[in-house]
């Protein structure tokens, strides 16, 4: 089963969601708003795609971080505890299948590793 985490207004995740229900690919659906992610989530997530690419540093949320508190997200732990404070500034939408997590949508990224 996939799973899809995100926000449900944003632009990037509703494309992503369209993309899914358009092919018939059944999903379940997990809102930041609703479900924040967890410390031991990310921690998943930054072992197969690096902590670097979970922050999503061209967003508005990183954005109205002033540049002091942008300048200490050096590492895996420190980027952690702003994402978990910040769940608006997670890169989206995380999809995870099996084993594998996808940032972002690409349209023919999910071709190639969703419709296996």
């Amino acid at each position: 089963m996939l799973h899809i985490y995100g926000i449900k207004n944003c632009n990037t995740v509703k494309k992503a969601l369209d993309w899914l229900e358009e092919n018939k690919l059944a999903y379940t659906f997990h809102d930041f708003k609703k479900e924040p992610a967890t410390l031991a989530k990310l921690k998943e997530w930054g072992k197969s795609v690096g902590w670097e690419a979970l922050v999503n540093k061209k967003g508005t949320t990183w954005r109205k971080l002033s540049p002091e508190q942008q300048a200490k997200v050096v590492d895996a732990s420190s980027a952690y505890t702003v994402l978990l404070d910040n769940n608006s500034m997670i890169k989206r939408p995380v999809i995870e299948l099996d084993n594998e997590i996808i940032l972002g949508f690409d349209e023919s990224n999910y071709t190639s590793q969703l419709l296996k």
